[in-house]
């Protein structure tokens, strides 16, 4: 079974107990260890255990063995490794805290390198400023002015 039938699966499990705001995200050139991320809510810890619980039953009857399945216990945030499918059922709270939605959505291309022109015109004037110590520090020093004190190092704590 390929990683869409999976998917298709899943989604078909989730709709069947009832999972709410089911988002499926491809994650192939992101990650390494899956092609697709599946998250979905539970209205309660136990809605949260039993939606694993279902996805796990019929993957199963499916022919596909889960490689792990994570937080079943509390079940705030319960995640089921289905291999080329990762499958995060979290209650909503967890699932805000956490957003990762935002996390494994790619941000877009044009904002990357990119540099704003506020940031962009105020770096010259940093490195100007930087070197005006310097150069008083030099004029100090040719004017007659006391060294500054050297630094020293400290012995680390035995």
């Amino acid at each position: 079974m390929n990683a869409e039938q999976l998917v298709t699966l899943i989604k078909a499990a989730l709709a069947d107990i009832k999972a709410q705001d089911v988002v499926a995200l491809p994650v192939t050139g992101m990650s390494s260890f899956a092609d697709f991320i599946v998250i979905a809510s539970g209205t309660s810890t136990r809605h949260v255990k039993s939606i694993a619980d279902r996805v796990i039953e019929n993957v199963k009857e499916a022919g596909v063995k889960p490689l792990g399945v994570e937080g079943d216990a509390q079940a705030d945030w319960v995640l089921v490794d289905l291999g080329d499918v990762v499958l995060h059922v979290m209650t909503p709270a967890t699932r805000q805290l956490y957003d990762l939605e935002k996390l494994w959505t790619p941000a877009p291309a044009a904002t990357l390198g990119a540099q704003p022109a506020a940031v962009a015109a105020a770096a010259p004037e940093k490195k100007a400023a930087a070197r005006k110590p310097r150069a008083a520090t030099a004029r100090a020093k040719a004017e007659g002015a006391p060294a500054a004190r050297p630094r020293t190092r400290r012995k680390p704590a035995e």
